[in-house]
């Protein structure tokens, strides 16, 4: 059965535009069949963007897993000292953030790269965000946090929002294997926003799943 992290999606394409409310502006996105959340903004994005963009940051970001690039662009949209990197699997989605970027008028400091995790990734970034996609499985989901740490500055964080039904407790604690502080920043509707924070010379030894 055909998934949003497959690379070539083969539904047949059916384009929509989404609207998304948020911090009192409107940001319309263009989705599409065979993508993450292709109806509406869900849930977990909402409220990982209501955790970390009143916090402005800056510096090189990226958004592993963008789909359409509803958390990347909106940062991009509300940060402008933020260079934006948006990454997926699919084909598909990639190229609906690229247009998206275009219609946001953040094309400038967005960029838009097809990537198996960080396999067409160069170069470390401030932040990371992750929606990870959870239908995937925990190899796929682990593997993607641990590569995250490898690709951080000193002092950078990855910030991952999980449900607590879909194994929120088991994803801390193994970020705790990994990062030498790991907070819960934020519980909302079942929801947790994880930040993981890679503290210069006081790494811990990547633990295996």
């Amino acid at each position: 059965m055909p998934q949003y992290f497959d690379s070539k999606p083969t539904s047949l394409s059916k384009k929509r535009e989404i609207e998304f409310n948020f911090l009192g502006r409107k940001l319309v996105f263009i989705s599409d069949n065979g993508v993450f959340s292709k109806n509406e903004i869900d849930e977990g994005t909402t409220i990982l963007l209501s955790a970390v963009v009143p916090y402005r940051l800056e510096g090189r970001i990226l958004d592993l897993g963008c789909a359409y690039g509803a958390i990347g662009l909106t940062v991009a949209s509300f940060n402008l000292n933020a260079h934006v990197v948006c990454a997926d699997v699919n084909e598909r989605a990639v190229e609906l953030c690229r247009q998206n970027a275009i219609r946001l008028h953040v094309q400038d400091r967005v960029e838009t790269i097809v990537s198996d995790r960080f396999q067409n990734l160069n170069g470390t970034f401030n932040s990371i965000l992750i929606n990870p996609p959870i239908r995937a499985g925990k190899k796929i989901t682990y593997a993607m946090y641990k590569e995250a740490y490898d690709h951080l500055i000193d002092n950078g964080s990855m910030i991952i929002v999980i449900r607590k039904a879909q194994g929120a407790p088991s994803a801390l604690e193994y970020l705790e294997s990994i990062f030498s502080s790991v907070i819960v920043i934020k519980k909302s509707r079942g929801y947790w926003i994880i930040k993981a924070i890679k503290q210069a010379n006081k790494s811990k030894e990547p633990g295996n799943e």
